[in-house]
Protein backbone atom coordinates (compact mmCIF):
# COMPACT_ATOMS: atom_id res chain seq x y z
CA UNK A 1 0.00 0.00 0.00
CA UNK A 2 1.44 3.23 -0.92
CA UNK A 3 1.65 5.91 1.96
CA UNK A 4 -0.71 8.28 -0.34
CA UNK A 5 -3.09 5.74 0.40
CA UNK A 6 -4.58 5.67 3.38
CA UNK A 7 -7.42 2.88 4.67
CA UNK A 8 -10.06 3.98 7.24
CA UNK A 9 -10.52 1.40 10.07
CA UNK A 10 -13.88 0.94 8.85
CA UNK A 11 -12.22 -0.07 5.48
CA UNK A 12 -9.85 -2.33 6.31
CA UNK A 13 -12.91 -4.58 7.95
CA UNK A 14 -14.30 -4.57 4.45
CA UNK A 15 -11.20 -5.72 3.29
CA UNK A 16 -10.78 -8.24 5.44
CA UNK A 17 -14.56 -9.28 4.72
CA UNK A 18 -14.03 -9.14 0.96
CA UNK A 19 -11.00 -11.76 1.45
CA UNK A 20 -12.98 -14.58 3.40
CA UNK A 21 -15.91 -14.11 1.19
CA UNK A 22 -13.56 -14.92 -1.77
CA UNK A 23 -12.18 -17.68 -0.03
CA UNK A 24 -15.03 -19.08 0.83
CA UNK A 25 -16.50 -19.37 -2.61
CA UNK A 26 -13.03 -20.60 -3.44
CA UNK A 27 -13.58 -23.52 -1.31
CA UNK A 28 -17.32 -24.00 -1.78
CA UNK A 29 -16.36 -24.34 -5.40
CA UNK A 30 -13.14 -26.88 -4.68
CA UNK A 31 -10.91 -24.34 -6.22
CA UNK A 32 -7.09 -24.48 -4.78
CA UNK A 33 -5.95 -20.85 -4.28
CA UNK A 34 -3.64 -21.52 -7.56
CA UNK A 35 -6.48 -22.63 -9.52
CA UNK A 36 -9.02 -19.78 -8.88
CA UNK A 37 -5.72 -17.45 -9.48
CA UNK A 38 -5.19 -19.42 -12.66
CA UNK A 39 -8.47 -18.94 -13.93
CA UNK A 40 -9.10 -14.97 -12.71
CA UNK A 41 -5.74 -14.47 -14.94
CA UNK A 42 -3.88 -13.71 -11.07
CA UNK A 43 -0.80 -15.21 -9.45
CA UNK A 44 -1.49 -17.03 -6.63
CA UNK A 45 0.50 -14.71 -4.27
CA UNK A 46 -2.23 -12.32 -5.33
CA UNK A 47 -4.97 -14.27 -4.50
CA UNK A 48 -3.27 -15.53 -0.84
CA UNK A 49 -2.59 -11.99 -0.08
CA UNK A 50 -6.24 -10.65 -0.87
CA UNK A 51 -7.72 -13.55 1.18
CA UNK A 52 -5.16 -13.35 3.89
CA UNK A 53 -6.82 -11.69 6.64
CA UNK A 54 -3.88 -9.99 8.59
CA UNK A 55 -2.72 -8.15 4.84
CA UNK A 56 -4.51 -5.71 3.64
CA UNK A 57 -4.62 -5.80 -0.29
CA UNK A 58 -6.36 -3.42 -2.74
CA UNK A 59 -8.87 -5.25 -5.35
CA UNK A 60 -9.03 -3.58 -8.43
CA UNK A 61 -12.62 -4.10 -10.02
CA UNK A 62 -11.11 -5.70 -12.85
CA UNK A 63 -10.15 -8.40 -10.29
CA UNK A 64 -13.05 -8.76 -8.79
CA UNK A 65 -15.32 -9.31 -11.78
CA UNK A 66 -12.19 -11.91 -12.82
CA UNK A 67 -12.83 -13.53 -9.67
CA UNK A 68 -16.50 -13.24 -9.60
CA UNK A 69 -16.24 -15.05 -13.32
CA UNK A 70 -14.50 -17.75 -11.88
CA UNK A 71 -16.21 -18.57 -9.41
CA UNK A 72 -19.39 -18.56 -11.63
CA UNK A 73 -21.23 -16.07 -8.28
CA UNK A 74 -22.47 -12.15 -9.54
CA UNK A 75 -19.95 -9.92 -8.26
CA UNK A 76 -22.19 -7.98 -5.68
CA UNK A 77 -21.95 -11.65 -3.61
CA UNK A 78 -18.00 -10.80 -2.76
CA UNK A 79 -18.97 -7.25 -1.35
CA UNK A 80 -22.19 -9.09 0.67
CA UNK A 81 -20.66 -8.85 4.19
CA UNK A 82 -22.27 -10.50 7.27
CA UNK A 83 -23.14 -8.19 10.39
Amino acid sequence: MSKSTKISKMNEIKYIQLGLNISYYRKLRGYTQEELAELAGISRSHISAIEAPNIIRNVSLEVLFNLSEALNIAPYKLLEFKE
